[in-house]
């Protein structure tokens, strides 16, 4: 089994930044790509970013492209996600997931571990 909490979250004015941090624990997860999701008001649970099994390759959505940066530190067993020019928009509850295998899938079912969320709400 892995547990996966996230952290970070918050209120924070347009413009402004934050960091998340996914903290993996009971199995490592070195040898698998992460990823982050998010869903807002209303709306369907959609891909942020991801990142590959050693931190060597990264995918973004359209959306957060240049804005947010996702890395991970296997000796820490975390996944980070840096998230600059922030915008009402992007307000969500923010998910890490554990993906299948290594290599970067951007569909949520092919990640098969969840955290419970962290809550971002940027403030126009």
């Amino acid at each position: 089994q892995v547990q996966l909490v996230e952290s970070g979250g918050g209120l924070v004015q347009a413009g402004g930044s934050l960091r998340l941090s996914c903290a993996a624990s009971g199995r490592t997860v070195s040898s698998y790509a992460m990823g982050w999701f998010r869903q807002g008001p209303g709306k369907e649970r959609e891909f942020v970013a991801a990142v590959t099994w050693n931190g060597g390759g990264t995918y973004y959505a359209d959306s957060v492209k240049g804005r947010f940066t996702i890395s991970r530190d296997n000796a820490k067993n975390t996944v980070y996600l840096q998230m600059n020019s922030l915008k009402p928009e992007d307000t969500a509850v923010y998910y890490c997931a554990r993906a299948r295998g290594p290599y970067i899938v951007a569909r949520p079912e092919v990640f098969d571990y969840w955290g419970q969320g962290t809550q971002v709400t940027v403030s126009s």
